[in-house]
């Protein structure tokens, strides 16, 4: 059994500290905020020690659980690896691409794991997805959002698109060309509204949208490889799959999709498939997963690396918008 403790008890860090208690590998010893009022109603209602310090709660776990808002993220994260601390920290991982890389260093040296939030990897839409992707070529995603002042204090590209970043660098396992991209700020000092396209060194491109003043929420992924098309709803967590395949149509049921490619070039078969998803706890399957890889010392699911290219592009888009 792994001690760990929560830094932040806001709208996010209660979710954490409620599927930590629900994990039985771990023992939940406390939790931090520096909201007293937050603070007290957390003790309250979850029956949690409070501890009165960052740096007493770090003393006192083996893992450090940051769930607080990202500006605090690399000053929680440097102080939890220099005692050698094992740190779950959520998305985006700091505030800056250099901040990442110091992190990296000094996670390194402290030899601790470090997992990044990106919850989206255990959406188990998409988890059910990883079977069928086969150097997909084209990608469209849409992650659009009804407006919410929580998250207005960075751009659209760091609140909501950086998911669907993590996503396809996870899939597209070539380095990027290019990056283009525009945006809109409409409510707030940042772009609210952002399309970026990112093309690939084996020709993949991805089209990515981001939206947090939209009148309905949508978050929808499309894959398109070799005879496949895959979509994958991260929002509504379904998936499905259009395959075709080669067939004689000399023995192809006569009730079946086909399409006659012309003179000579056959015929192919289109099937469609609706897997069924397993339904799972997202927060709490990425928190087991770190200690699995923490107790077998093997490699975190979303790793710091990870964490640090996802925001790396994310700021590639933000500096394409802005120039």
């Amino acid at each position: 059994m792994l001690n760990i403790g929560v830094l932040g008890a806001g709208h996010l860090g209660k979710i954490h500290l409620k599927c930590i208690k629900d994990i039985s590998d771990y023992n939940l010893v406390g939790f931090y905020d520096p909201n007293k009022e937050i603070s007290d109603q957390v003790k309250k209602e979850l029956e949690i020690k409070q501890f009165d310090s960052i740096s007493d709660l770090i003393d006192a776990v083996d893992v450090v659980d940051i769930v607080t808002p990202t500006i605090s993220h690399f000053d929680c994260a440097m102080q939890a690896a220099k005692k050698s601390k094992n740190v779950f920290i959520e998305k985006p991982i700091v505030t800056s691409p250099s901040q990442a890389q110091e992190l990296i260093k000094t996670a390194g040296e402290a030899n601790i794991k470090v997992q990044v939030g990106h919850v989206e990897r255990f959406n188990p839409a998409f988890l059910a997805a990883l079977p069928y992707f086969s150097q997909p070529m084209f990608i469209e995603t849409h992650r659009l959002a009804q407006f919410n002042p929580r998250g207005t204090d960075v751009p659209v590209i760091l609140d909501l698109m950086i998911h669907d970043i993590d996503i396809v660098l996870s899939i597209v396992k070539s380095n990027i060309k290019k990056i283009s991209a525009s945006g809109v700020s409409v409510v707030s000092d940042t772009p609210d509204i952002a399309n970026a396209r990112i093309e690939f060194d084996n020709g993949c491109v991805a089209n990515l949208t981001a939206s947090r003043i939209s009148l309905k929420n949508m978050r929808k992924s499309r894959f398109f490889q070799r005879d496949a098309y895959i979509s994958v709803d991260f929002l509504e967590k379904e998936l499905e799959i259009v395959r075709m395949k080669d067939i004689d149509v000399n023995d192809c049921d006569p009730l079946a999709m086909v399409i006659d490619l012309g003179e000579n070039k056959g015929s192919k078969q289109i099937f469609f498939e609706k897997p069924e998803i397993k339904q799972i706890n997202a927060i709490k399957t990425e928190l087991e997963s770190f200690y699995d890889a923490i107790v077998n010392n093997s490699t975190p699911f979303v790793t710091i690396n990870d964490g640090y290219q996802a925001l790396d592009v994310a700021y590639k888009i933000i500096d394409k918008i802005s120039n």
